[in-house]
């Protein structure tokens, strides 16, 4: 069969990627299950689809896809040969969760897994090891206010900027709101289609507030789209993109000498601004939309007065 473009290539190396149109048509179905079923946001989707697709394309290039044909050694000769080239904790438990993921939906298809996810272990990990890689107080001041005249589109920028501060929306969040999810009187703004495939409601600060009414009557492009956020270039009828709304984070960044790379600085700075004002890790959780409250506790690691009253005295020590 004549290879096919695989469209869930991801950016660098993966780019280039393709697959034989058997596996693509398997990938599809697989990619409606991780969004309809899962819920999963589009990145993740892609990233799994890319491992999935060299797994298949290794085993399955040449005749139809048999999961009872493969063996435990062709997953361990998988996670192998993947691994040469860049070998971390990082890229191996990102590997084995997408094989995880995608036997799970093979065994919603009816086939026999447990041999292969045997042989797929985790590097060892020690939960909540970091900390949130937030904006400091003054990073975030020099950030607010580098959004000055002289620049292209410094209101679509500073509402961006604002909306991922203020609120702690993701990259798509962001990309994907709509000027009737904001209800002005109310002060609310209503998420649609998020990770968690639910419909969320924010309350909307005034300072974010102010920021989307200033791009939208004074910069925002003529358009019949109903987004909020649309290109300044280009077509004006097509929504900002996730990664565009990424980029124009990342460019703010490199505008005041930041080092951060990552736009998602800002949603952690939300996280940690609730928690020093006093909010429980449940209302943090909540306001961040998170499924599970363990994906919040990172945040308690922050909460110094707190870890103060639990501290035992040292050894030795007069207190």
């Amino acid at each position: 069969m004549k290879p096919i473009s695989s469209h869930w290539a991801t950016p660098k190396a993966r780019s280039s990627a393709s697959f034989q149109a058997h596996i693509a048509d398997e990938l599809r179905r697989y990619d409606e299950h991780l969004r309809d079923v899962r819920g999963l946001a589009a990145g993740t989707r892609k990233d799994r689809l890319y491992v999935a697709g060299m797994l298949l394309r290794q085993k399955f290039k040449d005749r139809a896809i048999d999961i009872s044909r493969l063996r435990p050694d062709d997953v361990r000769q998988f996670l192998a040969s993947q691994l040469e080239a860049h070998r971390s904790s990082s890229n191996a438990s990102r590997l084995a969760a997408a094989l995880r993921s995608y036997l799970r939906y093979r065994a919603t298809c009816g086939d026999p897994i447990g041999k292969l996810t045997a042989v797929i272990l985790n590097p060892v990990h020690w939960k909540l090891a970091s900390l949130p890689r937030a904006l400091k107080p003054d990073e975030i001041e020099r950030l607010l206010n580098s959004f000055t005249d002289d620049l292209r589109w410094p209101k679509r920028g500073y509402a961006i900027v604002r909306c991922a501060l203020d609120m702690g929306l993701r990259s798509c969040e962001v990309a994907n709101l709509k000027i009737s999810d904001i209800d002005w009187r109310a002060g609310i703004v209503t998420l649609r289609g998020t990770k968690s495939l639910r419909q969320d409601v924010l309350p909307l600060p005034m300072e974010t507030g102010q920021a989307l009414v200033d791009y939208l009557q004074n910069e925002r492009p003529r358009t019949a789209n109903p987004s909020v956020f649309v290109p300044c270039l280009g077509d004006h009828d097509q929504p900002m993109t996730a990664n565009a709304v990424r980029c124009a984070i990342r460019w703010a960044y490199q505008r005041i000498g930041l080092t951060h790379a990552r736009s998602h600085a800002l949603r952690h700075a939300f996280a940690c601004r609730l928690v020093e004002n006093g909010s429980s890790l449940k209302e943090v959780a909540d306001l961040l939309r998170h499924r599970s409250l363990n994906t919040t506790l990172i945040y308690a690691k922050l909460d110094t007065p707190k870890l103060a009253a639990v501290a035992l005295p040292w050894p030795g020590s007069s207190s």
